[in-house]
């Protein structure tokens, strides 16, 4: 039996890299005695596959991961005992079962969307609503990417499926995308806003924003985003 978990990640929480999350899931599994199944040789390990690595600081309210049982198992009560042994911070939203010719989470994965706050004290100066617009009528975005071993510079709006921004009740600035995030193309919301300050003639501060990742897509047959676990 395969299935997809879903699970948010907020607070102190955000802190905690990839790999402590996973080792945090894998203890987790073993406490609320899920029927995970494990690999077989001298070093067993559990048969789960996560979607995407969440950028430490980063907020999501969507994060996913495969896993594979040695039997059935009532879905809406292991997610009761698995939230019963989760810390504060992390929540168990969905459990669904997986065809057994499903691609794990991490091959699907073609998009995510993001919401963008800014620290206390740390807002732009320049007009955000009216850069997107004129960013967004430009044929092309050019970026220069630092890789490994060199400089490449990439077309940034190719990735950029949904970009806008608005003021909240405060007056404060919230933006909104979704962008490329499969392992070909992964764009960073900080690159975005980079770009947006440069254009203004500013430059992004260190720590500014404040990102939580609402959603991660993959793509149906027809080339449309859906989320990696449909709503009922």
């Amino acid at each position: 039996m395969k299935v997809r978990i879903q699970f948010s990640k907020h607070g102190v929480v955000k802190y905690i890299g990839h790999l402590d999350v996973m080792r945090y899931f894998q203890k987790a599994l073993r406490r609320a005695d899920i029927p995970v199944k494990y690999t077989g040789g001298f070093s067993p390990h559990q048969v789960i596959s996560f979607a995407q690595p969440l950028g430490v600081g980063v907020e999501s309210e969507s994060e996913y991961f495969d896993m594979e049982l040695e039997r059935e198992d009532d879905l809406q009560a292991m997610k009761e005992r698995l939230n019963a042994s989760m810390t504060d911070g992390i929540v168990v939203k969905a459990i669904v079962e997986l065809p057994d010719n499903a691609k794990n989470a991490m091959a699907s994965i073609a998009a995510a969307s993001y919401e963008v706050r800014f620290r206390e004290g740390m807002e732009p100066a320049f007009d955000l609503s009216a850069e997107i617009e004129a960013l967004l009528k430009q044929s092309t975005i050019p970026y220069v990417k630092q890789t490994k071993k060199n400089e490449i510079e990439v077309d940034l709006k190719q990735g950029i499926y949904t970009l806008s921004a608005e003021k909240d009740k405060k007056d404060h600035w919230i933006i909104y995308m979704t962008v490329d995030a499969s392992s070909g193309g992964n764009i960073k919301p900080s690159t975005i806003l980079e770009v947006l300050y440069k254009r203004a003639g500013d430059k992004l501060p260190p720590f500014a924003l404040a990102i939580t990742r609402m959603e991660i897509f993959a793509k149906d047959n027809s080339g449309h985003l859906m989320p990696l676990i449909q709503a009922n």
